[in-house]
């Protein structure tokens, strides 16, 4: 959420940003709004004043004027009631405008709103050149008996599975190796709730209801099932006032994913790419309200998303997000995509956020320093260190080999338990 003093002094740049990220926003009103909330709490303050006066005349009028001076105190306390009554119902209003106001945008960030605005920033590996046809994960797993995309059907619905054998060992050597790097980069391990409120949600920028929600919600209850632990690890420290020196926090979580891909079709919908549940393990920062702290923070997130998947010895390219892909909250994003050969294509394996304090002003999380007055809201960042189902399908599919098996990655090979598999 934005700043309303900020959205106010500048409106037009705000109406620029809201057009390059392709929302439409009604901003007619903030004035308009403003204005009369601050003109109430003119007269709100006016009229306590004139309370304040005539309370210290009561005691000392005659019993001929008291009953007068009782009834303009009765007058007084109603009017400054349906003041703040009538304040809340325009703050309500200005603060439904700035929830539907995204962050601002980075100024280098791609202008537009296509995947080819997207711009690449490196390359890192060469796609294998198979010298045999290869196959894409889903016939890779139903041949070696790692996933049961019919089961899952069956228990659950589309979109759901089991992994099995060597499916299930890679989910768990996948966590392991993330979660050891990002231990080694100073990152505080939490496994999350995969459940949360809806203001948590809506704090980190999340809509849990709505024909657009790709939330999971929980019926007559205020919890929903969590797309990521952004949100969890974001709303851990809701309300929480820190403390400057203590900053950046960067915390990591393990966390049960649940989207519900309403509208997803065609190619990516195949196997395992785009489904309901998975497991990832995702980055989050809190630093000191300053964009070179929170860019150094992102900067050091992306590096790790890069040496996880260097690691793996899996190619993959890095994107600077177009403004039309950003998300609310991002300030600016870099994408991780993977090379899968069963797509001939790169497919999206990490993403990495700065958001500002975008999050934090909704989340309330603020920090204070001694050589400046009051609080200040932090900078939240993420990132995704490894989500499961995405860096399979580019294991399986980048380390077939002619004879049907697959080699595992030498870097999970300590928790797998073996070389390969088949």
């Amino acid at each position: 959420m934005l700043d309303l003093q900020f959205l106010c002094d500048h409106l037009d740049a705000v109406r620029t940003n809201c057009r390059n990220r392709g929302v439409t926003v009604d901003l007619e009103n903030v004035l308009p709004l403003r204005d009369k909330r601050n003109a109430l709490i003119l007269e709100a303050d006016k009229t306590r004043q004139e309370q304040k006066t005539l309370a210290a005349q009561i005691p000392k009028a005659d019993a001929a004027s008291k009953p007068a001076l009782v009834e303009r105190g009765r007058q007084l306390r109603e009017a400054v009631a349906a003041f703040e009554v009538e304040q809340k119902e325009i703050e309500a209003q200005l603060r439904a405008v700035q929830c539907s106001v995204p962050n601002m945008t980075h100024a280098d960030a791609p202008v537009g709103a296509l995947e080819s605005d997207n711009k690449v920033v490196r390359t890192w590996g060469t796609p294998p050149k198979f010298d045999f046809k290869p196959l894409d994960h889903v016939d890779l797993c139903e041949k070696h008996k790692l996933v049961d995309l019919e089961a899952g059907a069956r228990v659950t619905g589309h979109g759901f599975y089991f992994l099995k054998n060597e499916g299930a060992l890679l989910e768990l050597a996948l966590v392991q190796y993330a979660v050891q790097k990002l231990i080694a980069h100073g990152f505080t391990l939490h496994i999350t709730p995969d459940l949360a409120r809806i203001d948590v949600l809506e704090g980190t920028g999340y809509q849990p209801r709505g024909n657009e929600t790709q939330i999971y919600s929980i019926a007559n209850t205020d919890l929903c099932l969590v797309a990521t632990a952004e949100i969890t690890l974001g709303g851990s420290l809701k309300d929480q006032i820190l403390d400057v020196a203590d900053l950046p926090l960067k915390y990591a979580g393990i966390s049960h994913c649940f989207r519900t891909e309403a509208g997803a079709h065609g190619k990516a919908s195949r196997g395992i790419y785009r489904v309901h549940q998975f497991t990832k393990v995702e980055m989050f920062g809190f630093t000191a309200p300053d964009l070179a702290a929170s860019d150094a923070l992102h900067a050091e997130i992306v590096a790790i998303e890069e040496e996880i998947f260097q690691g793996l010895k899996i190619p993959y390219r890095v994107l600077d997000i177009c403004t039309g892909d950003l998300g609310g909250p991002a300030y600016r994003k870099f994408d991780l995509e993977a090379w899968m050969p069963g797509r001939n294509e790169y497919g999206e394996v990490t993403s990495a956020s700065n958001c500002t304090d975008f999050q934090a002003r909704r989340l309330g999380t603020r920090c204070k320093s001694p050589d400046k007055k009051g609080t200040q809201f932090v900078h939240t960042l993420n990132g995704t260190a490894v989500a499961v189902t995405r860096a399979m399908i580019a294991i399986i599919e980048n380390y077939q080999q002619a004879d049907g098996t697959i080699v595992i990655p030498e870097v999970l090979r300590m928790w797998v338990g073996k070389d390969q598999i088949g």
